[in-house]
């Protein structure tokens, strides 16, 4: 195959990740969100947002992996947050994937993707902590925009959304300060996120 070929394949088969299911539904509450939806509005919200950021960063970069980072789920399928059965499996299920995706592109851009979706995974610089940040912030968000639908569905515990959302801080103090008051914190007096713990944030 010449690039252009390795490239439109690529193309092809990234369409794939519309048709992953997550647990989070959209803003009516009518159906859930699949994750090239997640990964779009990540990276407007990243656009809109970066300014709340710890540290500088790089935009485009933080964008680039928020795109990414899912399209292994294409292989892997979404691994719900507070699944910990399939939580002790996802990060073998994500590098096979990872493996079979990114190398259906050229060489060069199979090595970027590879190092993007790593860096994300890794959390060791600005950018992939404060991608993270969004892709923490995003779905509190949605769940507190269908009155805590998904979370009294599924039983969430408050110290389950704490230990999902520990480190939203290290990408965005204000960012997480945001979703305890004002996502969090009122589902958890409402009853729609059981009250398990002492709420400290």
């Amino acid at each position: 195959m010449d690039r252009l070929e390795q490239q439109a394949a690529f193309c092809l088969e990234i369409d794939r990740e519309k048709f992953i299911g997550r647990q989070t539904y959209l803003s009516d509450g009518e159906r859930k969100e699949n994750d090239a939806e997640h990964a779009w509005h990540m990276a407007v919200m990243a656009l809109v947002l970066s300014e709340y950021a710890n540290e500088e960063i790089d935009v485009l970069r933080t964008i680039s992996m928020l795109l990414i980072h899912d399209l292994v789920e294409i292989d892997a399928g979404d691994t719900y947050a507070y699944d910990e059965e399939a939580l002790k499996t996802q990060g073998e299920r994500e590098q096979q994937a990872a493996d079979r995706i990114f190398n259906l592109l050229p060489e060069d851009q199979a090595a970027e993707f590879f190092g993007l979706w790593r860096e994300f995974e890794e959390r060791k610089t600005p950018e992939s902590r404060f991608a993270h940040a969004m892709d923490n912030f995003q779905p509190v968000m949605l769940n507190a925009a269908t009155d805590g639908k998904a979370w009294a569905e599924r039983n969430v515990r408050l110290s389950q959304v704490l230990k999902r959302n520990q480190k939203t801080g290290d990408g965005s103090r204000k960012l997480w300060e945001y979703s305890w008051e004002h996502f969090i914190q009122p589902n958890r007096k409402a009853g729609k996120i059981q009250d398990d713990c002492g709420g400290e944030a």
